[in-house]
Formats: C-alpha cells, sequence, structure tokens
C-alpha cells in the first residue's frame, strides 16, 4: 500500500469510477478503481493524495481512500461535504455529539412545519374574528360599540414553505 496523487477520474460504464494517479514519478500513471463504503458516491479532486493498495488479484489495484485535508469532527462526530473545484468548502452536513446536526451552516434554525402551521392557523383565525371596542360614536348614538376589522379577512397560509422530502423529530 502507498500514496498517490490523483490526476483525474472517469466514469467507465457499469464499471465503477477510475482514478488516474501518479505514482512513483512522472512516467509511472496507473489507473486503478476506487472503492468506499456501500451509498457513498464521491469524487475527488485533482492533487488530492489517496491510498492505493494492491488486491487479491494480481495485477489489480484500488483506491481504498483519501488524505481527508478538512478533518472538524470531533470523536463520536460524522461531517460530510463538497469542494469547489478550488479546493474551498461547498456545502456540508455535521451530525455533532452534542445530538445536533448542521446543514450547511449554523446561523439560523431549521422549523418544525406542522407546529409552525398549527400556530399560523390559529394567528389567522384569531386576526379574522378579532374587534376592537372603542368609545367613539358608532352609528346614531354616542355609545361605546365594536368595530371589526375593516379588511377582507386573511387567507394567508403557508402550505408552499413546506418540504415533503425532508423530515425531523
Amino acid at each position: 500500500m502507498n500514496f498517490v496523487k490523483v490526476i483525474s477520474t472517469r466514469l467507465k460504464e457499469s464499471k465503477g469510477r477510475w482514478i488516474k494517479v501518479l505514482r512513483m514519478g512522472k512516467s509511472d500513471v496507473q489507473e486503478c478503481v476506487e472503492v468506499g463504503p456501500f451509498g457513498n458516491d464521491s469524487n475527488p479532486l485533482k492533487d488530492f493524495i489517496a491510498v492505493y493498495s494492491p488486491t487479491g488479484e494480481i495485477g489489480k489495484t484500488a483506491i481504498i481512500g483519501y488524505i481527508n485535508r478538512e478533518q472538524l469532527a470531533e470523536p463520536g462526530e460524522n461531517r460530510s461535504y463538497s469542494l469547489q473545484s478550488d479546493g474551498s468548502l461547498s456545502f456540508y452536513t455535521w451530525m455533532k455529539n452534542n445530538g445536533t446536526m448542521e446543514i450547511g451552516g449554523d446561523t439560523d434554525f431549521m422549523v418544525r412545519f406542522s407546529e409552525l402551521e398549527t400556530g399560523f392557523n390559529q394567528f389567522v383565525s384569531d386576526f379574522n374574528a378579532h374587534t376592537h371596542i372603542t368609545t367613539a360614536t358608532v352609528g346614531a348614538t354616542p355609545t361605546p360599540g365594536v368595530i371589526a376589522p375593516p379588511t377582507a379577512p386573511s387567507t394567508a397560509e403557508i402550505s408552499g414553505a413546506k418540504i415533503e422530502e425532508i423530515k425531523t423529530i
């Protein structure tokens, strides 16, 4: 097993991702299949350092991993990220050991849509039914009265904000 520099990658139809690497000098360019955990599809950038290893089949080699330059996860955490072509961070998800998860950042909050919708619908209902007591003259008599809102009932709704494909607790 040795460390090699990634030159390029390509997908071979029905054969997986093949990684072209520079091994022991300018003329020692090899291409081998990339292996990884089931369900994980990632593609390294050029110049990443790969772990290159022989297999049990003579003449067959495989890339079994990469040197991770962006390690930030603490013990027990899982972080997944993507990079732009210049190597800068593009996006990440981070399951932290304190029971929280960051999706792309930590400056705002996600919401539970069902609870938000319940509160919003109650607000719309209360707004549509509200009245004001006034000491101004209502009608021909100088007695206090009730004034209903002069506008049409609210038809506001938030169903378009619901993301069906993402669920939470």
